[in-house]
């Protein structure tokens, strides 16, 4: 059994190299059209719903093996409340999960800042390439549904794709929750930037407030950094009870063949 510092290490570079290719797809599409920073690259949307996919399957298979991958405390949390996670790792996890997200928008915002500083040289609106805020200033409810239901519905798959009485699909769960998070983003993206994870969200915009970027979130008085914090806890918790008191609690244990009818 790894150690928890193993863990730890495994959650905080699978977070990194998750938010690496999320951020960094937000930004190329952001900054970037041919090659002229601040035009927005064609069929922006569509790469960013892929990259951040890709860069959850890839996440996943740096972490997996160590830690199970959570890369997100609503993971984490809801694993605990119905997988039997220990509790006690839950802030530690979710504390280097935030730490590897903190570092590759870090990252991202080095290896772009030539582009930044000359799209956005006061740095006053582009803080919405590492973190996420409401498609309508001043509403902060609709963003909320929408972080619950997003969330929901990636717990409710996560726990379908790998509970082991239902069609386990092996070496294909990263891929397959990587497209969960694709499905999420052309779906349910447009009120809240689907940040579906608290880590990925405060994590980048803890960075923008040391970086100087003035329209964070968090100290730009909105108030608008908790709705991708509770939002996800919430939505996890419920896409969890969901599966198991609707799905996995008629399914016969593994090995058991299927269930009888009634």
């Amino acid at each position: 059994m790894p150690s928890l510092t193993a863990e730890l290490i495994a959650e905080y570079l699978g977070t990194m190299v998750l938010i690496l290719f999320g951020n960094g797809v937000v930004a190329m599409v952001s900054l970037f059209g041919g090659g002229v920073p601040g035009e927005v690259v064609k069929g922006g949307y569509t790469n960013i719903t892929l990259g951040w996919g890709l860069g959850v399957t890839m996440g996943i298979y740096v972490a997996g093996r160590i830690s199970g991958a959570h890369l997100n405390p609503a993971v984490s949390i809801t694993l605990a409340a119905f997988r039997g996670f220990p509790w006690r790792k839950v802030i530690p996890y979710s504390l280097a999960q935030t730490a590897g997200a903190f570092t590759a928008a870090a990252l991202v915002f080095l290896n772009y800042r030539p582009a930044f500083l000359k799209a956005d040289p006061l740095l006053d609106h582009t803080a919405g390439v590492f973190t996420t805020f409401p498609a309508f200033p001043g509403t902060v409810w609709p963003g909320f549904l929408d972080q619950v239901i997003g969330t929901a519905l990636l717990l409710l798959l996560i726990f379908a794709i790998t509970d082991e009485r239902n069609q386990p699909p092996a070496q294909l769960a990263p891929i397959l929750v990587g497209l969960v998070v694709v499905a999420i983003g052309i779906s349910f993206g447009g009120m809240h930037g689907y940040a579906i994870n608290p880590a990925r969200d405060f994590g980048p915009r803890l960075f923008t407030v040391l970086a100087g970027f003035k329209n964070n979130g968090l100290t730009d008085g909105t108030g608008v950094f908790w709705v991708p914090i509770a939002g996800p806890v919430l939505g996890g918790l419920l896409g969890g009870l969901a599966y198991d008191g609707l799905i996995r609690r008629y399914l016969a244990p593994a090995g058991a063949g299927k269930p009888g009818p009634g």
